[in-house]
């Protein structure tokens, strides 16, 4: 009786195809921090390079690989011809290739059009979360539910945050478009970087400091607000160590 008992609290201790697509939101929603900006910087770069609204937001729909559609904007911008442009995408987006070689054996057993719809929204940041979970928790009935919640969740913040950066792009002049787009970049370098409360302490101060001393001769701001972020950091890092 040991064997069926045991297969029995197994199965109460799955969870249902709405508890694991909620949990992968849950778990995808953190690295929307990052994610935003680089759709923002994205949306502002499209209307740059002189692509339509509709276009350069039915690129994010049909592509749905920012580091693609960024490096295309910017390949357009320049007046690269489409076969370079082509090639570029197409190897820069290779790696998503190993991502799926990863995640198959975890959902070989769902239908094809399962397969073709996860396949949609297997990204970077979406594999990161969903490879994890299944690892730690391994295969189930209604694990691929869990797939498709971050991979949505990732999906529908791509489509906003791209829209987002095209409306406002579209209502900013060329000269603003450079001080526009550099913060954006930054942003999204440091947001997923940001671990603990010292990383944290260190970019909010630096932050802090760098709006307030803005106007320092020489440009001193900017390393006077990085020199009192450090120590920030270093000060909430010793006082928790």
């Amino acid at each position: 009786m040991t064997e069926p008992a045991g297969e029995l609290s197994k199965a109460l201790a799955e969870k249902s195809g709405k508890q694991e697509f909620w949990q992968g939101i849950r778990d995808e929603s953190p690295i929307l921090l990052g994610v935003i900006p680089f759709g923002l910087i994205y949306g502002a770069l499209a209307v740059h390079a002189h692509l339509s609204s509709a276009a350069a937001q039915a690129m994010s729909a049909v592509i749905f690989a920012g580091s693609a559609q960024i490096i295309f904007t910017q390949l357009l911008t320049a007046g690269t011809s489409g076969l370079v442009m082509l090639v570029v995408v197409f190897v820069v987006n290779l790696r998503h290739a190993l991502y799926s070689a990863s995640v198959a054996p975890y959902v070989r057993s769902l239908s094809t059009a399962w397969k073709l719809l996860l396949a949609y929204l297997l990204t970077d940041e979406a594999y990161a979360v969903v490879i994890s979970h299944y690892r730690r928790e391994g295969v189930s009935a209604s694990r691929h539910w869990y797939f498709l919640g971050a991979g949505l969740t990732l999906w529908t913040a791509w489509q906003i945050s791209s829209g987002l950066g095209i409306f406002i792009g579209a209502s900013l002049p060329n000269s603003a478009m450079l001080s526009f787009v550099l913060p954006l970049t930054f942003i999204a370098l440091v947001v997923p970087s940001i671990r603990d409360r010292a990383g944290l302490a260190a970019a909010v101060i630096a932050g802090l400091v760098g709006v307030l001393a803005i106007n320092f001769p020489f440009k001193t701001g900017l390393l006077d607000a990085a020199l009192i972020g450090i120590l920030a950091g270093m000060a909430i890092e010793g006082r928790h160590s």
